[in-house]
């Protein structure tokens, strides 16, 4: 079947202008992507030098700061950080609901508060993640949580992460020990297996309260936290 030399003309010129409407498409498609990617790099390294900007403000020999900023704890009741110390110092965790990270180390916490109890040590956990308030970190689920953990500890709301700005928090878990003079005296790690507690090889924070409570040096007193970013509301 023969076509006239106009139809096919025609019909080229639909093919070449289809085709390129697709290219432009895809190229429009690509482009969307890479401004999404950028956009979605440029508020990670935001929130990252957030977190960067959050981290060491609380420095080895550095007094606790916000003692007498109360917090609600799961009991119903607020506490500050000055009541919750103790004659030989105060462990202050923060943590949270759902971060991977935490429900690794979590089943060394009880193991954690009858250390400090039995060296009269005070212990708090703190929840920060102001922007999951609503959802995953609200009071409700942390009472949830405590109850369904069994936490010997309080477990207390950081309204705002003012707290945790104050205190230079980056991650959770991150943690504070303070000595009988109420000196930082070891921030850090747990210890450096969250995944296998038997497999642990070096665990910082318990070496850290048996070196100060003995007035012996800690060794490390610095090591690099580990686990989710605290979810702060911009």
């Amino acid at each position: 079947m023969a076509y006239h030399p106009m139809a096919k003309a025609t019909y080229i010129i639909f093919i070449v202008l289809k085709t390129i409407r697709i290219i432009r498409k895809i190229d429009f498609m690509q482009m969307f992507k890479k401004a999404i990617g950028a956009a979605l790099m440029s508020l990670t390294l935001m929130l990252s030098a957030l977190n960067t900007q959050a981290q060491e403000k609380v420095n080895i020999g550095d007094m606790i700061p916000m003692m007498s900023y109360k917090m609600m704890d799961v009991s119903g009741e607020k506490f500050n950080l000055r009541e919750l110390n103790k004659d030989q110092g105060l462990l202050v965790i923060f943590s949270c609901n759902t971060c991977p990270f935490v429900i690794q180390w979590e089943d060394r916490y009880n193991e954690l508060k009858d250390m400090c109890a039995a060296n009269d040590i005070g212990m708090v956990l703190v929840n920060s993640n102001e922007a999951k308030r609503s959802g995953d970190d609200s009071f409700e689920k942390m009472q949830a949580k405590a109850e369904k953990e069994g936490y010997k500890m309080h477990y207390v709301v950081d309204e705002n992460h003012q707290l945790a700005d104050a205190f230079g928090a980056a991650t959770t878990p991150h943690i504070f020990l303070f000595n009988t003079d109420a000196k930082l005296a070891y921030r850090g790690l747990i210890d450096d297996n969250g995944k296998d507690k038997s497999a642990v090889t070096q665990p910082y924070l318990k070496n850290a309260i048996s070196a100060m409570v003995a007035g012996e040096k800690i060794n490390p007193e610095v090591t690099k936290s580990i686990g989710c970013s605290i979810k702060r509301t911009l």
